[in-house]
């Protein structure tokens, strides 16, 4: 029979944890220990993990992000304020006061996760910024 161990070994403890990179990168931290920040600044990759060292210097995700983040951004704010011209037909200058800042928000929030997720993405297929 099998014993449940409840407190960690030795070996355990130096080994990283077990964590979904992905989970990690949408929540801007480590994808390889998921303890360590992932970010220095807003969109500023550290080069290397408080918490296991592990290297982010190789780690290069340009533009994806913000392209895919973008896309999703804008074609939510187009779909919505296409269906409130349809039902409620505001002025055209009310939809653009609401919709533009909304553009901009849904973009600049949904940023660090996307390129968490890029670089997460990254670690678990090898790629390394390739």
């Amino acid at each position: 029979m099998r014993r449940l161990r409840l407190i960690p070994t030795e070996t355990e403890k130096s080994q990283p944890a077990r964590i979904d990179p992905i989970r990690a990168g949408l929540l801007c931290r480590c994808p390889n220990c998921g303890r360590g920040p992932l970010f220095a600044g807003f969109l500023k990759v550290v080069e290397r993990c408080e918490a296991c060292g592990f290297d982010f210097s190789r780690m290069n995700t340009g533009d994806g992000a913000a392209v895919f983040i973008m896309q999703i951004a804008g074609g939510l704010v187009v779909f919505s304020a296409l269906a409130v011209q349809i039902a409620y037909d505001p002025p055209i200058w009310l939809l653009l006061v609401v919709t533009l800042p909304l553009v901009g928000a849904l973009s600049l929030g949904l940023m660090r996760p996307g390129k968490g997720l890029m670089i997460a993405l990254q670690m678990r297929n090898g790629t390394n910024g390739r």
